[in-house]
């Protein structure tokens, strides 16, 4: 490596951050500098602009039908597979707590068994505020990667919705995750308007894997991909860091970096088991979780309902954690236990990959 930035400084360049998850540099060279005399220097095999770009869009709010609407109506028509119970005991959370998406993944059957304590969950994301009254008691520390001088609370919101539907805490108030024991890292790599660079989101990556993250959350994406975020997941991949990732808002294929197969990639749905219209889709979708009008925690002190297969990849993430408390050692093991748990809802494979998982089949 020092080879290769010694003749990297030859050109006049500055290297402003070691990226050794990848064996990268993030460098700023002086203007008009030619890639193919970069390639020239010892030990350089690829180069990349470092570009900046929004990784996060919220997409269209749309209500659903409330859990006892739907239940009526499943009674109605004679269909009593589809009623979720919600057992009484083991929990402190009271019915109101419990969002529907939560339900609908049947979160609580499996809290008897766990609840996601002692697995660790690193949210790539916006940062999280750690001071909510649903999350503080999980929070467990973090990155910014952004301003590494700086602690990664949220100032943009998303990354806060996003943990508490991981794991929110169960106390009768509020809302509670899909594991609510679970362990909350925050790993900041976007700005408060949802940007950041390629390199952020590598270093983000590679703060999960140096800290030994059992499960990742990357409720982000673009159309296009990168070749230093493809070797940041597959050498989280390879680390034994799970990844799941939100597969797209924009009704065409699924984003990176859920395309990439390392990557859990997650579909949304809605409270009437149809895939959102926003949701992106192809042959790389997994599984597929509830993403419309998702209630959770907002930075603030607040809660706000939400609407994205960002919303729909961390009730994935939170049954990852809950297949890791039950066992699941490796990513592709999770990766096994999350698509043998799930359960079909109708819809094509390039829609819901293998289904929506049920979390009481998860930890049987």
């Amino acid at each position: 490596m020092r080879a290769g930035i010694s003749g990297l400084e030859k050109l006049g360049c500055k290297v402003l951050k070691h990226l050794p998850l990848i064996n990268a540099v993030v460098a700023d060279f002086p203007e008009k500098t030619m890639d193919s005399a970069i390639m020239s220097c010892p030990h350089v095999c690829a180069v990349e602009e470092d570009r900046v770009i929004n990784w996060i869009e919220e997409a269209p709010a749309a209500l659903p039908l409330s859990y006892i609407d739907s239940s009526l109506a499943a009674i109605k028509a004679g269909d009593y597979q589809n009623l979720i119970p919600v057992p009484a005991e083991p929990r402190a959370a009271v019915a109101a707590e419990i969002p529907w998406g939560v339900k609908r993944v049947n979160a609580p059957s499996a809290w008897a068994a766990t609840m996601g304590q002692g697995v660790k969950v690193g949210i790539i994301d916006t940062g999280i505020d750690y001071t909510h009254p649903d999350l503080k008691a999980n929070y467990a520390g973090g990155y910014n990667a952004i301003d590494t001088t700086k602690p990664p609370l949220d100032d943009n919101g998303h990354g806060t919705h996003v943990a508490g539907i991981i794991a929110a805490v169960s106390d009768g108030a509020g809302v509670v995750g899909v594991a609510p024991k679970a362990s909350l890292y925050a790993v900041k790599v976007l700005s408060a308007q949802g940007s950041g660079a390629y390199s952020a989101i590598v270093d983000g990556i590679q703060w999960a894997v140096s800290n030994n993250m059992d499960v990742v959350n990357m409720s982000l994406g673009s159309p296009s991909g990168s070749t230093a975020i493809q070797k940041a997941v597959e050498a989280a991949y390879k680390a034994g860091v799970t990844l799941v990732v939100a597969a797209g808002n924009d009704s065409g294929p699924v984003n990176y970096p859920a395309k990439y197969p390392q990557a859990i990639a997650v579909a949304a749905s809605d409270s009437a088991d149809k895939i959102a219209s926003f949701s992106s889709r192809g042959a790389e979708i997994a599984v597929i979780a509830p993403g419309v009008a998702i209630n959770s925690t907002y930075m603030g002190g607040v809660y706000k309902s939400l609407s994205g297969t960002s919303m729909a990849s961390p009730h994935v993430a939170g049954l990852a954690a809950l297949a890791v408390a039950a066992g699941a050692k490796t990513p592709g093991e999770v990766r096994k236990a999350l698509t043998g748990a799930a359960v079909s809802i109708g819809l094509q494979p390039s829609e819901q990959g293998a289904g929506l998982v049920d979390a009481g089949r998860l930890v049987r």
